[in-house]
């Protein structure tokens, strides 16, 4: 599960778009991202990879109008392959949403306690699906996308069920050539935990999505090291 999630200018997170032959430079930092909003998605287009703007809530191309009816804004891999929504997608759409950060709630239910969860680079690439809604004539095409989910690893456990699919590096090349076969049960679904991950309890004000102030992702207690299986 993944709900919110930030872009800052890190110096990992520049490295990763160079080390995916991307050549530009990241934009103005974006926290707090939420589920509907603008996101940022890697994905190859006409010439080449690009960094494009997504609704993050994906809308597939034969929906008959954007709605939140459904919560498309994750997908479980476990259905990528028989989901009508994400069988296209998942053949030939997918993409990279890049992050330094995504937040994850623990606790019971009007007690919860976000946490920000990264690494040691704070760039995390996380596999997305995308697609492309026409709508009516008069409504300009949507470039949406929807973070893929897999079972979360053990350690993960206390604060998810689930987590968002991060790639390392040979994962990301081969998850955004759409001309491979990326298998239901590929490796890269796995529920363990690729690298090294650091969670720290936030401020509860990164609840309302609307807060965007950077300050509201600093620590607020001690941190906890997850380390790599």
């Amino acid at each position: 599960m993944c709900g919110r999630f930030n872009v800052s200018s890190t110096p990992g997170l520049q490295a990763l778009l160079d080390s995916l032959g991307l050549s530009i430079q990241l934009p103005p930092p974006r926290y707090n991202i939420a589920p509907t909003e603008p996101a940022p998605l890697l994905r190859f287009a006409d010439d080449g990879l690009e960094w494009s703007e997504a609704r993050w809530w994906l809308t597939p191309h034969w929906a008959k109008e954007v709605s939140q009816r459904y919560a498309m804004f994750n997908a479980r891999y476990e259905g990528l392959s028989k989901s009508p929504a994400f069988r296209k997608p998942f053949a030939r759409q997918r993409g990279i949403v890049p992050m330094s950060a995504f937040v994850e709630w623990r606790g019971d239910a009007g007690r919860k306690q976000p946490w920000l969860v990264t690494n040691a680079e704070c760039a995390l690439a996380v596999a997305a699906l995308w697609d492309v809604w026409l709508g009516a004539d008069d409504k300009e095409p949507l470039l949406s996308c929807t973070l893929v989910t897999t079972a979360a690893a053990e350690a993960f456990k206390p604060w998810h069920s689930r987590m968002p699919v991060i790639l390392t590096e040979e994962e990301q090349r081969r998850w955004l050539d759409n001309d491979q076969l990326i298998a239901d049960h590929d490796p890269l679904f796995r529920p363990i935990l690729k690298m090294s991950l650091t969670l720290a309890p936030i401020a509860k004000a990164a609840g309302n999505a609307s807060n965007k102030d950077p300050d509201v992702m600093n620590p607020v207690g001690e941190l906890i090291e997850l380390p790599q299986d």
